[in-house]
């Protein structure tokens, strides 16, 4: 990614590593932009947040991680500031081979920013992750503080104290063996504490060549598993970066690489016409039809299954301009017992307990709700049979039972708005 760029990450436990041997920390943040207290601010001296879904750990080879528990943010949080800052004389364009990159929990990489045009700051806002559209997306920010700590700090309503020079704490660098996992210590919060500032001579950087993008590392779990209160981290199906076309009128789309398995399919189209999608076979005939709809500006969420040989291809009939996006099945939103407000046909994930669904519909043709049972299906790259729980016509409230999680809930067809949530029994 370049600066500026963007792009949806699956809403799983994300590893996020910060290069060149900078001083990371993360900032939670409300509506506002400001943190909500003390406890918003995970950095060396509060590694952990007080949720337990934001953690810090520094194994001592230059690369800080956070892990990000993203099913399990709270919702009053709405984005996380991945930053990094310097304190022994560097400033940002000394840094060599600065970069953040996001790790799905099977080691796939989601997302990268290689930082290549640092100033004289000492201070900068890496990244960003935050909430759009049910799930999260990744912003490559670069943007940096001259004014350090203190002013990025200020600026996001953390109260900052500045310590006399006996005592600025000294972070101890912890080293363990690479096959060794990791383990995060209770944390001692200590107040957010800013360097006392001190004049910087600039000094031109070395020639040097451009740092070589490093392999990415082997995942490793968090020293404690991550779960919500609604049950555990999602973690069936492939988890791929989300492809994005973009396009106008009837098309075919071909989408290569992808690993196989149960797949999301975000289509949004502008205009009052037909929107048909269907799934393409091997003989590149027709088999299976996602989206039949004359709804204007039609928008929805469809399930299907990138094939174990082959491309995935679909064949789009639209009147006007068009967007589509693949991604897993982990960026699913996932139901909880606060209402959510969803429109068109959706693909929602359920990971607790038996529970029964609420769901209120404001459209006028038919609502045809399925499930997936996954608790005992081994096999990722296929989904069982599912099991229909609603194909009614019109408005309507239903509470429909729901068993035990894992399990996809698949709004096959629904030509309005609605609500659903979780009521546990």
């Amino acid at each position: 990614m370049i600066k500026g760029d963007n792009s949806f990450v699956p809403s799983v436990a994300l590893r996020i590593a910060v290069r060149g041997g900078v001083d990371a920390m993360a900032l939670l943040l409300t509506d506002g932009g400001a943190v909500g207290g003390d406890g918003d601010v995970v950095f060396h001296g509060a590694p952990t947040h007080p949720s337990g879904i934001v953690r810090l750990t520094d194994v001592g080879d230059g690369t800080a991680w956070l892990d990000a528990a993203l099913p399990t943010v709270e919702e009053r949080i709405t984005r996380l500031l991945v930053v990094g800052s310097t304190d022994d004389g560097r400033t940002m364009r000394d840094v060599a081979g600065l970069s953040v990159e996001a790790f799905a929990p099977d080691g796939t990489s989601v997302a990268r920013y290689d930082v290549t045009d640092g100033g004289p700051e000492t201070a900068m806002v890496l990244a960003e992750l935050y909430r759009r559209a049910g799930g999260w997306k990744f912003r490559a920010v670069g943007q940096g503080y001259a004014n350090g700590l203190a002013g990025l700090a200020t600026d996001h309503g953390v109260d900052v104290a500045r310590p006399t020079a006996a005592q600025t704490p000294q972070p101890v660098p912890v080293r363990v063996p690479a096959s060794a996992p990791v383990h995060v210590a209770a944390p001692q919060p200590v107040p957010f504490q800013v360097p006392a500032s001190q004049p910087v001579p600039f000094q031109a950087p070395p020639s040097q060549p451009a740092p070589v993008a490093e392999p990415a590392p082997a995942f490793a779990p968090p020293s404690e598993p991550q779960a919500s209160p609604y049950g555990p981290v999602w973690s069936y199906g492939p988890v791929f970066p989300p492809y994005v076309q973009s396009g106008r009128d009837n098309d075919v789309i071909s989408v290569g690489g992808l690993p196989p398995g149960p797949v999301v399919v975000h289509l949004e189209v502008r205009g009052d016409g037909y929107t048909g999608l269907t799934v393409l076979d091997w003989k590149n005939k027709e088999k299976d039809y996602l989206v039949n709809s004359t709804e204007e500006d039609f928008r929805g969420r469809v399930l299907t299954t990138v094939p174990s040989k082959g491309n995935l291809r679909l064949r789009l009939e639209a009147e006007g301009p068009w967007r589509v996006e693949v991604s897993p099945l982990a960026a699913a939103c996932v139901l909880t017992e606060h209402e959510q407000e969803f429109r068109g046909p959706d693909v929602l994930l359920h990971t607790g307990g038996v529970a029964d669904l609420t769901i209120q519909y404001g459209g006028d043709d038919n609502l045809i709700v399925n499930v997936y049972e996954l608790a005992r299906h081994d096999d990722h790259t296929a989904l069982p049979r599912d099991e229909n729980l609603v194909n009614e016509i019109g408005a309507r409230r239903e509470t429909v039972p729901l068993p035990e999680g894992p399990l996809v809930v698949q709004f096959e067809a629904a030509d309005g708005p609605w609500r659903a949530r979780l009521r546990r029994v």
